[in-house]
């Protein structure tokens, strides 16, 4: 290399050399720079922006949200814009901030997303006393009653998570920022429900799962959409408690009653999705057959046994007992455990026939009790019966009848 040419490449150098120190040179307090992170050490980040020593981002000025430590916000070799808040030469110190650079853009974005009404995604960075903190650029707040569509008791597994969320409300003065994930997800269950009621029709059976139990009964998600299965539709018996047939969770098999789409309604039935009491009973019950039930009704002309849950046959006073029966208050009562013949059975009509007579022995006939005595029977004291080859005077064979004629 000639001597002109080293004289060349060194003013070449010392001018740029000059030009990098007047860049140094004009760094100053308030300026806006970009750098790359070195090293993080002792929850600092070092930055190198291109100055004679590299800067360096404390802890709080990393995130407009508490965070714990500086490896949580930059990773070694990241890019990052930051903003110099002091200089000093002398002691070779340059403190920066990362957070007043994401603030400014940060509160430039959620004014965006206000006015667009847009949906975008964060990522939850603590949970705090009534809801969830983000960092969008400035400190985001989602409100507990704004996270789901359903209650949450606990949200300490929420951190971390990414939500997709709506701007509610912001006061840039107040450095006041409120987010709505709730929001998103009701606009899209409403979507979804539009579609769902249209596609429905009465009679199809659909599975589904339980949501949540109430006394009036359990609203079940569909695929997108809830709908409601009355208390009086879980079970062909009747139901007092709904947790006591459903769980939260559980899968069901349900049939469409009836769709209401301008009201946004579905009324559902687990019970019309199952076999009913009487197609069960077809092959569970055979005439002649003695089984248990219960008495459910009673009314003049007899008592309604139920034999299993859903199917009550009817026991005529007359098959109440081998005695003669007035009312049959006099041989059972509501809620009384008895035996019962099948007498007839037709599940088709939904009809059976039960006898208790029909389950007792019969007792001995007493002749007392179905001999009358004819007038010359009265009239003549010393008459001989010979039918059982023994002779009875009126008194001994009639004693009571005649009292009662007298």
């Amino acid at each position: 290399m000639s001597e002109e040419t080293k004289v060349q490449d060194a003013a070449v150098e010392e001018s740029n050399q000059a030009t990098m120190d007047d860049a140094m040179v004009s760094l100053k307090k308030g300026d806006t720079v970009k750098g790359t992170i070195v090293k993080i050490e002792d929850n600092v980040a070092y930055v190198s922006v291109g100055y004679k020593y590299d800067g360096i981002i404390p802890l709080r000025e990393l995130s407009s949200v508490s965070v714990e430590q500086a490896s949580d916000v930059v990773q070694v070799g990241q890019e990052v814009e930051l903003k110099v808040l002091s200089i000093n030469d002398s002691k070779e110190t340059m403190t920066l901030s990362k957070r007043l650079v994401d603030n400014e853009k940060g509160w430039d974005e959620i004014e965006k997303h206000l006015e667009q009404g847009d949906v975008f995604e964060v990522v939850v960075a603590d949970v705090v006393k009534g809801g969830l903190v983000a960092d969008v650029g400035v400190r985001a707040f989602i409100p507990a009653s704004m996270v789901e569509r359903h209650f949450v008791e606990d949200f300490s597994d929420y951190k971390g998570r990414t939500l997709r969320v709506i701007v509610k409300e912001i006061d840039r003065e107040n450095n006041k920022v409120i987010l709505s994930q709730k929001d998103v997800l009701e606009a899209e269950y409403e979507k979804e429900k539009a579609a769902k009621l249209a596609s429905l029709q009465v009679g199809q059976e659909l599975k589904a799962t339980v949501q949540r139990i109430t006394p009036f009964g359990a609203f079940v998600d569909l695929g997108g959409v809830d709908g409601l299965v009355h208390v009086s539709e879980l079970a062909w018996e009747h139901v007092n408690n709904p947790a006591d047939v459903v769980s939260v969770g559980q899968e069901v098999t349900v049939k469409v009653l009836k769709v209401e789409a301008e009201k946004g309604k579905i009324s559902l039935s687990i019970k019309a999705a199952q076999p009913g009491p009487w197609e069960k009973a077809a092959s569970q019950f055979n005439v002649d057959d003695v089984v248990q039930g219960k008495v459910k009704r009673i009314t003049t002309f007899g008592a309604f046994v139920e034999i299993t849950p859903g199917v009550e046959g009817l026991v005529h006073i007359s098959q109440l007992a081998h005695r003669r029966v007035n009312s049959p208050y006099e041989v059972v009562k509501e809620g009384q455990e008895v035996q019962v013949k099948i007498l007839e059975f037709n599940p088709a009509d939904k009809r059976v026939s039960l006898s208790i007579k029909a389950t007792q022995e019969a007792p001995e006939k007493e002749e007392v009790d179905h001999e009358v005595p004819d007038m010359k029977e009265i009239n003549n004291p010393d008459v001989s019966l010979n039918g059982n080859n023994m002779s009875y005077s009126l008194a001994e064979r009639f004693g009571d009848k005649l009292s009662q004629l007298k």
